[in-house]
Order: structure tokens, then C-alpha cells, then sequence
């Protein structure tokens, strides 16, 4: 039982009332049986004391006369469960209601307290005596001239009330087991809103690992198990991502392996059919089947960046780089494209640029993505690439004046595999570029800034710090 959560719920509700409440229990009838029911009933006897004494007052004739004070005696034991004892002055004996256990008529009494009472003044009241298993109430009757004239005894016993006492134990075992039953229930059912939604997690968690299903789990219970089955939702969107990009992937390496290898099987079946007899074609054949190679370079470069992105990899071989050499170095090869394509190309790279320390390459590859970038997405205009120096760092802009960005696809373009829909800025590709840039800019504590709209074209910033520590 205490190896489930259940089990052990129940039993911290049980065992406050195993342990703690028959210990009050029995302080409770402890309280009760001296505290009230003993108090109450002292209290009723010395209420009896005082009536008797007032209404034996007036007679005079009990103390001095054995016998009319043994008819008194006789008659209020018939109208009273108390035992009833008549002393004179000096404590002796004059009648009593017990038969037996007295002393005889006409000999002291050696009661508790007696003396006690007997020194105070007869104005002084009464005497009581509360046992666990008698009560005794010693009370003088003053004489209308002040003279004590006796003492009257009232005594009963504790097993008179044995039938309220085992009442009252009753009362408080009935009382006890209710509140064990109610500890069972109420950790019972606890334990099973708090267990079902545990449950459901480890059997969400073997459907995960079995690739049954996906499904995420309502979040339900204390706060505790909420931040549980949160995490675990947490987890489920992001395995839910992740298989999605795998799917994307697969399906991008498809296509862009299609390509290429489909030209260089139908070359090398032409050069198999004879074309390979005419030096023109094919030298032409080998050409193209070279473009084909040099296409997969890039796919093959991107899918490394890739893998050192998941796995969190990405290594910069930092080395001092003159920016205002650098930079044109890298950018002058797309003026070329751009100009092809029959766009303006503007540059300004300043030659006060600093000295920063970047890894080259990579840095080149986030350019070289910024740059195709804008001139496949500009149907005509102009694409410029421009550096300053400002704040400590170093910004570099990559514009154009294409079809630009919608502003609720721009804060996911950085995604990996995604490509728009709306205005097919990124129909083609597998979607890597900009998220390996970003990766890359940020390796050298950097970020890349973005400003576009719709039909205005878009701006690409990369901004670096002058000077950065090593990572790698």
C-alpha cells in the first residue's frame, strides 16, 4: 500500500487520527468526567447542603434528640440519592442514611476536612471534597444566634453516574470512527484526483515513446501536477515541431536531390547513347553535369550547418579581419548576379571600417544567403549592400526593393523550414538560410535586424560587436 501514491495519501490521512484524536479523546473525557459532569454534580450537592441546612434551622429538636434526628435522615434519603449524615458541634455522630460503614451514634467522625470546617467561623460556609469516585460537602448550620448547632454531611457516589460516563465514551468512539471513515474517504478521493492525472501522464509518456499518439493532456489538479502537465505539453509541442521538421526536411531533401541527380542520370545516359563521340556535346554535357555538382555543394554545406545547429555545434575559427578589405571581397561575386538579372547595385563599404574578430567563412555564408536572398526576390530594382560603424558596432545592410515580407510572417521567417505562402518569397529552397544566419550572426554575439513591407522591398542588418569574446 505504501509503495503508491494513493496508499501513502491515505494513510497520512489516517494516521492524524490514529495517532492525535484518541489522545484528545481521552483528554476529552478525562475533561469531562472531572471538569464538568464531577462540577456539575458537586455543584448540585452543595446546593442540597444549603437548602437541608436552612430548613433544619428552625428545628432545634434534631440536635438534641437521636432519634428525631434519625426520622429526619430517613426521610430525605427517601427524596434524595445522597448519602446524608447529621454531626453535632464537636463531629459526632448523630444520624446517617448508610447502613453500615458509619461510625456509631455519639462517636466522633474522622472525615476529611472536618477539623478544617470545625475552626472556621460557622459564617464561613461549607467544605467540598471532589474524589474520582465520591463527592463530600461539609456544611454548618449556624443558629439564629450564631452558635453553630451541627454539621450536615452529604456525600454520593461517582458510580451513580457510570451510566452518563459510559454514554459519554460511546458518544466519543462513534465520534472517533466517524472521523476515521471521513479520513479514508477524503484521502481516497485525493488520492485519485491527484493519481488520474499522473497516471495519464506516464500513459501519455509510453504513447509518446511507442509513437502511438501526440496527444497533449489537460492541465488539472494542484499546482504542482499542473506545472508537471505543463512540462509535458511543453515537450509534446516540441516533439510535435520537431517531427515536422523532419518531415520538411525529408521532403525538401527529396526535391532538391531530384534535381540535380535527374540531370546527371539523363547526362550520363546520353553520354552512354553515343553523345560522348561529339566533343562539342560533350564537353557541353560535362559542363552542365559540373553546374549539377556544384549545386549540391551548397545543399551539402547547408545540411552540415544544419546538423551543428540541432546539435549546437557551431564552431567559429575567429581571426582579425579588415572590414573595409573583407567585405567587398565577399559581396563583389553577387554585383555580378545582379547584374545579370538586370538590377542596379549600390555599395558603400567605407574604408575606415575596423578591424573585427569574426570567423570569415561563416560570416561570408550569412551574407552569401542575404544576398541571393534579395536578388531571387527582386524582380527589378535595386539591391545595395552598405556598413557603417555606430554605438560600437558594426552594421551591415543587405536591401532591396523586391516583393518584401508580410509583417505576420516576419517574426518566423528565422525558422527553421519555413517558407512563405502568401507572397512565395521562399518557394523554393529548404528553408535553412536565414535560420543558419541567425545562428551564425549570433555565435558572434551578434543579431540580425529586419525591416520590410509588402511591395517596399526588405532590410537585412547584421549587427556586431567591435569587439566580442571567443565563442565557439
Amino acid at each position: 500500500m505504501m509503495r503508491t501514491l494513493r496508499g501513502q495519501l491515505i494513510v497520512s490521512h489516517i494516521l492524524p487520527v490514529l495517532l492525535i484524536v484518541p489522545l484528545v479523546g481521552v483528554a476529552l473525557v478525562y475533561l469531562l468526567e472531572t471538569q464538568v459532569l464531577l462540577a456539575a454534580l458537586s455543584d448540585e450537592l452543595v446546593r442540597q447542603g444549603i437548602l437541608t441546612a436552612d430548613l433544619v434551622r428552625d428545628r432545634p429538636l434534631i440536635w438534641r434528640d437521636a432519634n428525631e434526628a434519625q426520622q429526619f435522615v430517613t426521610l430525605y434519603s427517601v427524596r434524595s440519592r445522597s448519602q446524608i449524615m447529621l454531626l453535632d458541634p464537636d463531629g459526632k455522630l448523630l444520624a446517617s442514611s448508610q447502613s453500615g460503614g458509619s461510625a456509631p451514634t455519639g462517636q466522633p467522625l474522622d472525615l476529611a476536612r472536618l477539623n478544617e470546617l470545625l475552626a472556621k467561623q460557622p459564617q464561613a460556609g461549607y467544605v467540598r471534597i471532589v474524589r474520582s469516585n465520591v463527592i463530600q460537602v461539609l456544611v454548618p448550620v449556624v443558629g439564629p444566634d450564631q452558635r453553630l448547632l451541627g454539621i450536615i454531611h452529604l456525600s454520593q457516589q461517582v458510580s451513580d453516574l457510570q451510566e452518563q460516563f459510559t454514554r459519554l465514551r460511546y458518544l466519543i468512539l462513534a465520534v472517533l470512527g466517524g472521523e476515521l471513515v471521513l479520513g479514508v474517504v477524503i484521502g481516497l478521493v485525493l488520492a485519485l484526483k491527484l493519481g488520474r492525472p499522473l497516471r495519464q501522464v506516464a500513459d501519455a509518456i509510453y504513447g509518446v515513446a511507442s509513437g502511438c499518439q501526440w496527444n497533449p493532456i489537460q492541465e488539472r489538479g494542484p499546482e504542482e501536477v499542473r506545472t508537471v502537465l505543463r512540462a509535458f505539453n511543453t515537450l509534446i509541442e516540441r516533439l510535435r515541431m520537431l517531427e515536422e521538421s523532419r518531415r520538411h526536411l525529408l521532403a525538401n531533401l527529396v526535391h532538391e536531390l531530384g534535381r540535380p541527380l535527374g540531370a546527371l542520370q539523363s547526362a550520363v545516359q546520353a553520354l552512354r547513347g553515343g553523345a560522348d563521340q561529339d566533343s562539342t556535346l560533350r564537353r557541353e554535357l560535362l559542363e552542365g553535369m559540373d553546374a549539377q555538382i556544384q549545386r549540391l555543394r551548397p545543399l551539402l554545406d547547408t545540411l552540415a550547418d544544419l546538423h551543428g545547429q540541432i546539435l549546437g555545434t557551431l564552431e567559429l575559427h575567429r581571426q582579425p579581419t579588415a572590414l573595409s578589405t573583407w567585405l567587398p571581397q565577399v559581396v563583389i561575386p553577387w554585383r555580378q548576379m545582379a547584374q545579370d538579372k538586370g538590377l542596379e547595385w549600390q555599395m558603400t563599404i567605407p574604408e575606415s571600417l575596423p578591424v573585427v574578430e569574426i570567423d570569415p567563412d561563416r560570416m561570408a555564408q550569412v551574407l552569401g544567403n542575404l544576398l541571393s536572398n534579395a536578388i531571387k526576390y527582386t524582380p527589378q530594382g535595386t539591391v545595395s549592400v552598405e556598413a557603417h560603424v555606430r554605438d560600437g558596432e558594426v552594421a551591415i545592410t543587405v536591401a532591396d526593393t523586391g516583393i518584401g515580407i508580410a509583417p505576420e510572417e516576419q517574426p518566423r521567417i528565422f525558422e527553421p523550414f519555413y517558407r512563405s505562402r502568401r507572397d512565395k518569397r521562399f518557394p523554393q529552397g529548404m528553408g535553412l538560410g536565414l535560420s543558419i544566419a541567425r545562428d551564425l550572426v549570433l555565435a558572434h554575439n551578434g543579431c540580425i535586424d529586419l525591416e520590410s513591407a509588402p511591395g517596399q522591398g526588405s532590410r537585412f542588418t547584421v549587427r556586431i560587436p567591435r569587439k566580442s569574446g571567443s565563442i565557439s
